[in-house]
């Protein structure tokens, strides 16, 4: 939330239930006031996965019933909520793909359940000299941003601004709660994956790579480093984050790990016609087309403008 809050001035309006004999329960929220899209909450924004932090569905209920009564109050165009349970009764906005991989097998054990396409592409960066290094620094982050800037050209969509990615590494990185994944060939970083984490969970954030040199398969090399690291620490899982229906290869992808998919429901409700709605799913279309033909300082340049209207 402070990386949302100092990168586009959203304000944190995190929900808590009394503490009493059991945990309190939690709604994280904030609100986004844009003069384009008006003023929302949203749990949580640019997150893949937020849901209300709760035990029962009764303190579920009673943290939306105040988020809702705290949108009146401040006027909010409308509540959005990414994913978790208490809400099946209602019309999903959205939905998505999940992937998450159990971490509780070794080595040899995780090994067995990646797909045979994996298994050979891990062999061939293995015999293309790929070397995958993990990392903090923030040089490490600026060589991240360089190839993170030219795969968002390649996907249609303007990366995020720079100071973004400072916040990030200001926030978690440098704070032991984040690192990099990056790998090199021949000196030269071909591809890096941003990895946050907390207790004994992982996730998947952002991945980035040269296609220049694709036929290297550094980002499967990234990746199967980052799993076998996670897991020989103890973790218990590797998310690896939301996936559009529309993206299939995508899909496919996360899946050749061995991973196990579930589907992320989003909710919106609008406040002004007091009903959930559904939505449209904008990870492609002709906005992505358009992104793609355009040189990467344009791209920057509307990324930095863009994004504080987004969520």
């Amino acid at each position: 939330m402070a990386v949302l809050a100092d990168s586009y001035g959203f304000k944190p309006l995190a929900l808590v239930t009394p503490a009493r004999e059991v945990r309190p329960a939690m709604l994280p929220l904030m609100e986004c006031a844009s003069p384009l899209l008006g003023r929302r909450g949203v749990s949580l924004p640019f997150t893949d996965e937020a849901p209300v932090l709760a035990d029962t569905p009764t303190e579920v209920h009673t943290l939306l019933d105040r988020a809702l009564e705290l949108g009146r109050e401040r006027k909010w165009r409308s509540l959005e909520l990414r994913g978790g349970a208490g809400l099946e009764d209602a019309n999903a906005a959205v939905t998505f793909w999940g992937h998450t991989l159990n971490l509780d097998r070794n080595a040899d054990g995780l090994w067995a359940r990646l797909d045979d396409s994996v298994r050979r592409a891990l062999r061939k960066a293995a015999r293309g000299g790929v070397e995958v290094r993990r990392e903090t620094t923030w040089e490490a982050v600026m060589q991240f941003y360089r190839l993170h800037c030219q795969t968002r050209r390649l996907h249609g969509l303007p990366p995020q601004p720079l100071h973004f990615f400072r916040n990030l590494h200001r926030h978690l990185v440098a704070r032991d709660a984040g690192c990099l994944f990056s790998a090199y060939h021949q000196g030269h970083a071909v591809a890096a994956a941003v990895f946050l984490y907390r207790g004994k969970r992982a996730v998947y954030k952002f991945g980035a790579s040269d296609k220049s040199r694709q036929e290297l398969r550094a980002n499967n090399a990234v990746m199967w480093e980052a799993i076998q690291h996670y897991a020989a620490r103890g973790f218990e899982s590797l998310d690896f984050g939301r996936t559009s229906c529309q993206q299939a290869g995508l899909r496919r992808f996360k899946l050749g790990w061995g991973t196990r998919e579930t589907r992320i429901a989003y909710w919106k409700y609008d406040l002004r016609r007091r009903c959930f709605v559904t939505v449209n799913d904008r990870s492609t279309g002709w906005h992505t087309a358009l992104f793609r033909h355009l040189p990467v300082p344009v791209l920057r340049w509307l990324g930095a403008r863009l994004y504080p209207h987004l969520t």
